[in-house]
């Protein structure tokens, strides 16, 4: 394949950009943190990540929702400007620093043990049902952003949904070269302009941002606010990091899936934990939110087939320019919810085809009744539950009781010789 120019690579990586930004500034404004410093955290995360895992993962590291019920527990209500935020910050900052060095932990562990135990416990009758769980779970918020309109089912945003999907649909299938790998920016742009006509655009955010965020005394005030280990804190927030180390090893399987290299064994499963690990604790000396593997990006990954890792690290810096330059930030939040919600369909939906791939390649029998239970449990569970409550703050996802049902299933059920279907 021909290599890429630097310009082309440039637009791909805006591509990954617009397609982590509606996530990763969803919580900071659910949970009182700063859009600035996440998105700057967010960047500097990922090229952590990059730095640890040998360069050689094209994942994108962008905020959790997995550690919300957590960080609102000890923020509460408070906001910048009230009495209390900033001690309040400065535990969370601790708590998400704790939950950073669990990840380190792990990652030693599993370098002592070897990947092999680790990989034992994933086989494809697992993996491929997990994978195909990440994608419909979120399938759901699409569908909602798609279709909704401020709560209401609305006929224009279907109407610009409908020609946002079919303009990446001609794109992808249709369009040759260097157009072929821009299916979401093309529909990002047909949709932006469609909405300006429809009212859908709503310009307050560019307008209301600042030039230079890290200049506004608020925000550096929570940028040099010192973690504090408040046990209380640490308690709500970070055990949850035992929770999402499963959901980062069914992301890291989706991802070598997509791009058809085995990131577990190169760089390792290990490096993939410790990469995330130390991008979490530095967003929680910064203030930001937990960084996680983002599904969104591995979509586009599958959207446009180019796996150039080096891409990701360019849209790494874009996340930090959007942090530092308020006013890009804004344009960008101004995306429309139909546009982004009809990328999202597209997005998800490739990220559960790479399961079903995972299973016809893996010639996985389901007439074998053992294959059939491991994943029809895994398809209940993980779609079914939403998260189970453990203590008042912390919860277990219905993927991670999903991960956690079909790994020990497949563990103590006899394989049968019918498991495989027969070349």
């Amino acid at each position: 394949m021909k290599e890429k120019t630097f310009m082309q690579k440039l637009i791909l990586g805006i591509q990954h950009v617009l397609a982590m930004f509606g996530a990763t500034v969803l919580v900071p404004a659910l949970t009182g943190l700063n859009t600035s410093i996440t998105l700057f955290c967010a960047g500097v995360g990922t090229l952590i990540f990059h730095l640890v895992t040998k360069r050689k993962v094209p994942v994108f590291l962008g905020s959790s929702f997995a550690f919300m019920g957590g960080i609102i527990a000890i923020i509460g209500d408070a906001r910048m400007g009230d009495a209390d935020y900033l001690e309040r910050l400065a535990a969370v900052k601790g708590a998400l620093i704790a939950a950073g060095l669990i990840y380190v932990v792990f990652a030693v562990l599993i370098r002592l043990v070897g990947y092999e135990k680790v990989n034992r416990l994933l086989p494809p009758i697992v993996t491929g049902p997990i994978i195909i769980v990440i994608g419909l779970r979120l399938s759901g918020s699409a569908i909602s952003n798609a279709f909704y309109w401020n709560g209401e089912f609305s006929l224009k945003a279907v109407v610009v949904s409908l020609i946002v999907l079919a303009v990446i649909i001609m794109i992808s299938v249709f369009a040759k070269g260097i157009y072929n790998l821009m299916p979401i920016l093309f529909g990002i742009i047909a949709g932006f302009l469609i909405c300006i006509p429809m009212g859908f655009t709503d310009f307050t955010k560019v307008a209301e941002a600042s030039f230079f965020s890290f200049l506004d005394k608020d925000v550096m005030a929570q940028v040099t606010c010192l973690p504090v280990f408040r046990a209380d804190a640490v308690l709500a927030i970070a055990p949850i990091a035992l929770v999402t180390l499963i959901e980062h090893v069914g992301d890291i399987t989706t991802n070598s899936a997509v791009v058809g290299q085995n990131f577990m064994v190169d760089p390792g499963i290990h490096r993939t934990i410790l990469g995330d690990g130390l991008a979490t604790a530095f967003a929680g000396l910064f203030g930001g939110p937990a960084n996680t593997t983002y599904g969104e990006n591995t979509g586009v990954l599958a959207v446009t087939k180019n796996y150039d890792p080096f891409i990701i690290r360019i849209a790494a810096v874009f996340a930090i320019v959007l942090g530092i330059f308020g006013k890009v930030g804004g344009v960008i939040s101004s995306i429309p919810a139909p546009v982004s919600g009809a990328i999202s369909i597209v997005l998800y939906g490739m990220i559960s085809a790479v399961g079903v791939r995972i299973l016809v390649n893996s010639r996985l029998n389901f007439g074998n009744s053992r294959n059939l239970m491991i994943a029809a449990l895994i398809f209940v569970l993980g779609i079914g539950c939403d998260s189970i409550p453990v203590t008042g703050t912390v919860t277990i996802s219905g993927l991670a009781l999903a991960a956690v049902a079909g790994i020990i299933l497949a563990l103590i059920l006899p394989e049968g010789k019918d498991s495989i279907v027969a070349e």
